[in-house]
């Protein structure tokens, strides 16, 4: 009993480093045909919207379509039987990224009846979210979300100061030009100031006084050199996250990521990074 728990544990590990890292070549391999895999059955689901596409191969399309779901199905059962704790990767991001991947084809099998068609199309909609699947696959993907989670209150002050300027200039030209000019309310104002601000232009409204032009040419100004402050801060956390050298080893029992080259344990739970070593 003790042996087949080991042989377990360890076809566990040798299973987890094939799917979560990309150190080895049986890894590597793993995902270039996952990131085909996920691409090919996103654009399957576009073409399947196309009426052209669906009138004359819309057969071909649902047999590739129930063939990526299978795939799918398979990775994500070996994903749930590699890691230590199953119920905490389902409950994850990227394990809901996952489930979200091929649940929608097995749903639009309980759903019979014209009347639902909407409902069918939703659910195969969703299955473009599949596009996601694809973050866990590029390694700088860790190192744009490391950049936004230390940048993230920088951000925050940034938005809150960036929403205070939009609600002052929306609320004075509000007063400014009034409703005959189209600027029927505040909140209807603020919506102005946010689309000149962010350099949108929608056009729908516009200042017909010379004060709220004036006003106008300030805000769009303004907006030129507001973009470049988010751009500045993420910039500087970038360049400060990719000094940091990572490996791409996933920790076996919380699946945290960005553990350093020569790291042995997990610097999030203290669990050892590879059960077979001994220290």
């Amino acid at each position: 009993m003790k042996n087949r728990l080991t042989d377990f544990r360890r076809f566990q590990y040798t299973l987890h480093e094939i799917i979560f890292e990309a150190d080895t070549l049986a890894g590597k391999w793993f995902d270039v045909i996952l990131i085909l895999s996920i691409v090919s059955s996103v654009v399957v689901v576009m073409l399947d919207s196309v009426s052209a596409f669906k009138t004359h191969y819309g057969f071909y399309l649902y047999e590739v379509e129930w063939g990526f779901t299978l795939l799918f199905t398979v990775e994500y059962i070996l994903r749930l039987i590699c890691v230590k704790k199953p119920l905490r990767y389902a409950t994850s991001f990227l394990g809901l990224v996952d489930l979200l991947a091929i649940l929608p084809t097995y749903m639009s099998l309980f759903v019979p009846g014209s009347q639902y068609l909407i409902v069918i199309r939703v659910f195969r909609v969703l299955r473009v979210f599949r596009v996601f699947k694809l973050a866990s696959y590029i390694g700088e993907a860790s190192i744009l979300i490391r950049a936004l989670r230390a940048s993230r209150r920088k951000i925050i002050v940034f938005m809150m100061t960036l929403l205070t300027l939009v609600i002052i200039f929306g609320s004075l030209m509000y007063l400014i030009e009034g409703e005959d000019n189209g600027f029927t309310s505040i909140p209807r104002s603020v919506y102005w100031a946010i689309v000149t601000m962010t350099t949108v232009g929608y056009g729908d409204i516009s200042p017909k006084t010379n004060p709220g032009q004036a006003l106008a040419s300030l805000i769009m100004i303004l907006g030129y050199a507001i973009l470049a402050v988010p751009t500045g801060i993420i910039t500087a956390e970038l360049s400060l996250a990719t000094q940091k050298k990572v490996s791409t080893q996933a920790c076996p029992e919380c699946m945290a990521h960005g553990h350093g080259t020569d790291a042995v344990f997990c610097k999030y739970c203290s669990a050892r990074l590879n059960p077979d070593s001994h220290s």
